[in-house]
């Protein structure tokens, strides 16, 4: 399971402010307790002294003191300083350090591995971060309506089924994300505009993403011009730019909205070539969403990519009339 780099940066910065936060309220919280009573402060520097003394026994350099006489004066001290802070009007642990996570100690890390509460900051902000992306915010499974499809549709080939046939895409969708790992298919979300692709390509990466992996979504067009800047540097922030690629191609699962509303040039042909199939060869999952038809594909890119996403991507073709206009009309 791959971390996102970037949301993973802004989980620590968020941990890195709740820990300022208690060091500041914990300072404050010394300053009251020195000025209201003088002799914590003394007693604070002679357990200083204490630790330092433990350090030199350590070294070798204090050879004619016991480290149990430097631990029974460091208990006596420690017992003296509780009872100044109760004879000042405070609780005998007024002054003890408070961390939002006890395992860590606020670090993100316990026992050389990403603690909990760096994890949970971590799923928090990718939620954050894709909600933000997507235009409603309220896309999930539970809201996805199947009555905006019609039950029967009559078109130059006969009598179709748009209803029944969306609800095999919808199943398909739901069962994919809540069995996602490693290994998982790549789909291919084909069909008009307005058919619910981004949808319920929303609706996938927050299941997954709630469940730890890393997800990473962005409209075609966005792709490719991020390549363009650094490939040609015609951007200041390079660096954060080949961030943003290095996340296309190594996030547990990429969402590919609107292919083929960018600019065909050999370039956008040879990066999209260099996304799918770096992916493919590293074993992550992508998702890729188009208006297009697999005849479409054939017609508009190189055959290496239309045959690979094809034949190494499972299809779902998406049927019905425009479902934001009906909802327009309700």
């Amino acid at each position: 399971m791959a971390l996102d780099g970037k949301v993973l940066a802004r989980a620590k910065r968020t941990l890195a402010d709740r820990r300022k936060s208690n060091e500041d309220r914990h300072e404050s919280r010394l300053i009251k307790a020195y000025e209201k009573n003088p002799r914590i402060r003394e007693l604070d520097l002679q357990l200083r002294l204490t630790m330092l003394e433990l350090a030199g026994f350590a070294s070798g350099l204090n050879g004619n003191t016991s480290v149990e006489d430097i631990h029974s004066r460091n208990i006596q001290l420690q017992n003296e300083r509780k009872s100044e802070l109760v004879r000042a009007g405070f609780s005998e642990n007024y002054l003890d350090e408070q961390h939002v996570c006890e395992k860590c100690g606020d670090t993100g890390f316990a026992e050389n591995a990403i603690c909990d509460c760096l994890n949970k900051l971590y799923k928090e902000e990718q939620k954050a971060s894709l909600t933000n992306l997507f235009k409603l915010g309220d896309e999930t499974f539970d809201n996805f309506n199947l009555l905006y499809y019609d039950e029967t549709l009559t078109t130059d080939f006969g009598v179709f089924f748009p209803r029944e046939s969306m609800k095999i895409v919808f199943d398909t969708c739901v069962e994919y994300a809540h069995k996602f790992g490693e290994g998982s298919q790549n789909l291919l979300f084909l069909g008009a505009t307005g058919l619910g692709k981004t949808y319920l390509s929303a609706c996938i990466a927050r299941v997954v993403a709630e469940s730890g992996y890393s997800v990473v979504y962005d409209m075609a067009t966005v792709i490719f011009s991020k390549f363009e800047d650094v490939k040609f540097s015609r951007t200041d922030d390079l660096e954060d730019k080949r961030d943003e690629i290095k996340r296309y191609l190594e996030c547990d699962l990429l969402i590919i909205d609107d292919l083929g509303t960018e600019l065909v040039t050999a370039f956008t042909i040879a990066t999209l070539y260099e996304v799918i199939n770096t992916r493919l060869i590293t074993g992550k999952s992508t998702i890729v969403s188009s208006n297009f038809t697999v005849d479409d594909l054939y017609n508009r890119y190189s055959e290496q990519i239309a045959s690979r996403l094809e034949g190494e991507y499972h299809v779902l073709k998406f049927y019905g009339d425009d479902v934001r206009k009906k909802k327009n009309m309700v």
